[in-house]
């Protein structure tokens, strides 16, 4: 009745309101922001008041016990696919800052389960109940009311042209934090389609660190959290809106669906905290840093999800879906464990974590990875020859990728060390590889990756460059001079090679798009018609085998080549006098990266071609 305008929106505090919106309804300072914002918009001020009020209850959530008491047990049988694994030493690390500091859990976004995953495993490890931001898209009958009373806020999307609903959900962070209230929200602002982390969504973190300005409190902690799956029953749906379907709405049909796919085994889900940042000083250290480029909001996101990936342990799940993706061909158990074993090597010698401690190089373990991913559907298997051999699925390769990019962040530092060593030594007119060239050459392979990956600074990348071609092998030191041969005979020699198994499917994914954008040569591009034709080409790549797999046709990474574009003005303003000229340089960029990661592949191939050959 307040929505048609029967009834008055009352702005004062009634005895249904959750305690933040009546401690913000009585607070002077709220409301005269509130008068101030009116005289900004020029509007009467009793409006605005009401229409803030308004959006408060509709924002506002509130813990109710028995609410709590409900949603949890339904959490647990809608995770019942799943066991949830938790790291006890994090736990109880996280316990201690509890007692004495709000704590942010900013998680990464792969599934709709995780905002009942983390809650559910917050409350059970006895940490200070949190309240959750999610999308008003979840704000459905019947779950939506009963989802507010268990802690869940829903906020809009789209709040560029309601400056009082942004002013509102500001003001309700603020009086959280003061009220020391744990919080947990997707710092990517929405999932994942392609299973790696998306760039950062600044709003919730905004606010966050506006109320940390604006109050003196005790600290708030950003806790870093990693939620990465063995399977996943949504990620298929994902992958046919990337080869340009309609994405379905969240309604009661979607939850009737997700429950019963549920009731399918999939495996483990892993819940990892990275180191927590401490949010007040990180601000003075940062502000007081004159030599930072971007905001202080921005740097402190990146370096949060640098954590978040630091954080992600790498799944069995993963590396078999890299080693058939690479492949692109039914492989034995052996040939599947002759490409683990080394990238399993290599995973230790970064230090990073696997996924429930599992032995990567065990045959067991990997066997039973591939059973699982055969009863989901994503990899088919044929055993009625002398041995089995599995492959991935058909057009289930996107799904293999999700999986896959689980872990890529690990592996692209990597990759492009790869390829930076091979566009070296070719470009070595004397023969002699100059230290600047392979740096160089990275750099170049950052800056046209840079919208896909999380890359470091550039002084940490360069660093991490060096550390990268030293695992290689220690015939090239990156600080001195190299031959061209000594260079190649070190990539022939290298125990792995990722960049064919790592970059072939975004850079082809990237060769597609550039094609097409050439081809316009200085016509203006229209963005609908432009990427459905990128997916038709695809398609022909794919036949022609001028791709290596159906995972580079995808919308996901035709649109983030296409903003790669755009940054580079080759998209709009067709006007200008080179546009035609530049694009095609974009192209032949992009077909030369693409060449040398071909030039990586062959050497792989050519290497377990020789040791195949004695056995034969």
């Amino acid at each position: 009745m307040q929505r048609t305008g029967i009834v008055g929106e009352a702005t004062t505090a009634l005895a249904t309101d959750p305690p933040e919106v009546a401690q913000l309804l009585q607070a002077q300072w709220f409301s005269e922001r509130l008068d101030a914002l009116a005289d900004e918009l020029g509007r009467d001020s009793a409006d605005v008041r009401a229409e803030a009020a308004g959006y408060l209850r509709e924002v506002a959530a509130t813990l109710d016990e028995r609410a709590v008491h409900a949603w949890r047990g339904f959490s647990r049988w809608l995770m019942r696919a799943y066991d949830v694994l938790v790291d006890e030493d994090q736990i109880a690390h996280l316990r201690k800052l509890d007692r004495k500091a709000t704590l942010a859990f900013a998680f990464s976004h792969r599934s709709y389960l995780d905002g009942m995953l983390l809650p559910e495993a917050i409350a059970a490890n006895r940490l200070s109940p949190a309240l959750t931001f999610g999308g008003a898209n979840l704000n459905f009958f019947p779950m939506g009311g009963f989802a507010k009373r268990t802690g869940t806020i829903f906020i809009r999307r789209q709040t560029k042209d309601i400056p009082v609903y942004r002013f509102v959900l500001r003001a309700y962070t603020a009086q959280l934090v003061q009220n020391h209230a744990n919080l947990t929200w997707s710092i990517e602002g929405g999932r994942t389609r392609t299973g790696k982390l998306r760039p950062p969504v600044f709003g919730i973190l905004r606010y966050i660190t506006d109320a940390v300005d604006e109050i003196d409190g005790p600290e708030v902690y950003l806790v870093p959290t990693s939620i990465v799956y063995d399977q996943l029953h949504e990620v298929e749906a994902m992958t046919t809106e990337a080869y340009g379907a309609a994405k379905r709405p969240e309604d009661l049909r979607f939850l009737v669906r997700l429950s019963r796919q549920q009731g399918e085994r999939l495996g483990r889900a892993y819940l990892d905290f990275g180191d927590p940042l401490p949010l007040r000083q990180r601000l003075d250290e940062l502000r007081a840093d004159p030599s930072g480029t971007g905001t202080v909001v921005e740097r402190i996101a990146l370096d949060v999800e640098h954590r978040i990936n630091r954080a992600t342990p790498v799944t069995p799940t993963a590396v078999v879906s890299l080693a058939l993706l690479g492949a692109d061909r039914s492989l034995s158990i052996s040939e599947v464990l002759a490409t683990v074993r080394p990238l399993a090597s290599y995973i230790a010698a970064r230090n990073w974590t696997v996924a429930g401690a599992a032995d990567l190089t065990n045959k067991s373990t990997i066997r039973w990875t591939l059973h699982q991913m055969v009863d989901s559907g994503v990899v088919s298997v044929y055993d009625a020859g002398t041995e089995a051999v599995w492959g991935i699925g058909h057009d289930q390769h996107l799904v293999a990728a999700f999986y896959r990019n689980t872990a890529i962040h690990i592996l692209v530092d990597r990759a492009i060390a790869e390829l930076a060593l091979v566009a070296a030594s070719e470009e070595a007119s004397d023969g002699t590889v100059a230290p600047a060239a392979v740096r160089d050459e990275a750099l170049r392979l950052r800056e046209l990756l840079k919208f896909e990956f999380l890359f470091s600074g550039r002084a940490q990348f360069e660093k991490e460059l060096a550390d990268e071609v030293r695992l290689i092998g220690p015939a090239v030191d990156t600080t001195k001079p190299a031959s061209a041969a000594d260079v190649r005979r070190l990539l022939e020699s290298a125990d792995l090679l990722l960049a064919h198994l790592v970059l072939r499917p975004f850079l082809d994914a990237y060769h597609i798009v550039a094609d097409r954008l050439a081809a316009l040569e200085d016509e203006e591009l229209d963005e609908n018609a432009f990427l459905t034709e990128c997916l038709e080409v695809g398609k022909q790549w794919e036949l022609q085998r001028r791709i290596a797999s159906a995972e580079s046709r995808s919308m996901e990474l035709f649109k983030t080549a296409l903003r790669l574009a755009r940054h580079r003005e080759l998209v709009d303003g067709a006007d200008a006098e080179d546009i035609a000229k530049r694009r095609q340089e974009f192209a032949d960029e992009i077909a030369a990266a693409t060449r040398r990661v071909n030039v990586i592949a062959e050497i792989a191939r050519r290497r377990v071609s020789a040791a195949d050959g004695p056995a034969s």
